[in-house]
């Protein structure tokens, strides 16, 4: 597993409801043939805070059989408690993906140590890679670089996507992690410069609607062609903002409709579809990129969860789990 490179957080394509296998193959293919690093299912752009642990499954399952192995597919792993997250990690066990990106639990706001032993039992519990996921605007708690630290010498965990947008915070993980811990970025704006501070990669929200340029922009930098790296960063920039001007995904979803790439923006509530003022801002940005696309209304956003073909059983309550993750009590 090699977490470096251009790494898409895809959307979740959906239909009156129900989980969209026909787009969502096609959105896959289409980042393959962008050349992307890998492909990133179910984390925030992929609305997994709202979809069932089922759904979760079924669209990592799809995503890998897509790929064929062509690129890396992560699966997102977001829970409020840890024993959620194992359940997740259970069902995903022979789902044919590459790794996993296990987000710090909401809403709870654990301390310090709590976190290490929400993620080292993660760890015990699965053979796969894991990448560790810091996104305090999202979920109440920042995981510190102290934390991550510590966690980097478990075999298991072997990178992490920083959102914080925090360039200080890029400095502490690469001076304090081991060299071949992998530091992602997970905030577009700001991945110039975090890949200057020694980051190895991104995963992308932009990435849906413009893996050429992010993959671009990557190279240049790694090239050390910075002044184009700038220019294409330039470029990016009012997409970016206009990817972030609502909610995501609510901007890049509508995007991704608009482009063709997905059948429908439909949401799963709360999300709501995309304010006038923001669709107006997305449109502008899309031409700005010299992007062709038929601007449409979005559909009322579904209740959900729908149901998912083939579904695999688990019954959490009979799950076993080891707990014995070397952490202090």
């Amino acid at each position: 597993m090699n977490f470096r490179g251009v790494f898409t957080a895809i959307v979740t394509p959906m239909q009156q409801g129900c989980i969209d296998e026909a787009s969502l193959r096609s959105l896959v293919r289409w980042q393959v043939e962008a050349g992307v690093s890998g492909i990133v299912t179910c984390g925030s752009t992929g609305e997994g805070a709202t979809l069932s642990l089922d759904e979760q499954e079924y669209v990592a399952r799809i995503a890998a059989d897509e790929a064929m192995g062509r690129v890396q597919i992560i699966a997102g792993v977001g829970s409020r408690s840890t024993h959620e997250a194992l359940s997740l990690c259970e069902l995903l066990r022979d789902s044919g993906i590459d790794g996993l990106l296990v987000v710090t639990p909401a809403y709870n706001k654990p301390t310090a140590k709590g976190l290490e032993r929400h993620f080292l039992t993660v760890a015990e519990n699965t053979n796969l890679p894991i990448c560790l996921y810091n996104v305090p605007s999202r979920t109440g708690v920042d995981l510190q670089p102290d934390s991550v630290a510590l966690l980097a010498e478990h075999e298991r965990i072997v990178a992490i996507k920083e959102a914080t947008g925090s360039l200080v915070r890029a400095t502490q993980l690469r001076a304090n992690c081991p060299a071949d811990f992998a530091l992602l970025t997970g905030d577009d704006p700001t991945t110039l410069p975090f890949m200057a501070q020694g980051g190895d990669g991104c995963i992308s929200v932009v990435s849906n609607v413009a893996p050429a340029e992010m993959l671009q922009m990557l190279a240049s930098i790694s090239a050390g062609q910075l002044a184009r790296a700038g220019e294409l960063h330039q470029q990016l920039t009012p997409l970016a903002e206009a990817l972030f001007a609502e909610s995501n995904p609510i901007p890049v979803k509508t995007a991704c409709a608009w482009l063709g790439l997905i059948s429908s923006a439909e949401l799963r509530m709360p999300l709501s579809p995309l304010s006038q003022s923001a669709a107006d801002q997305l449109a502008n940005a899309l031409s700005q990129l010299g992007r062709s696309f038929e601007r449409s209304a979005s559909p009322a956003s579904s209740l959900g969860p729908g149901e998912v073909p083939d579904r695999q059983q688990a019954e959490a309550s009979t799950l076993e789990f080891d707990l014995n993750d070397g952490v202090e009590q």
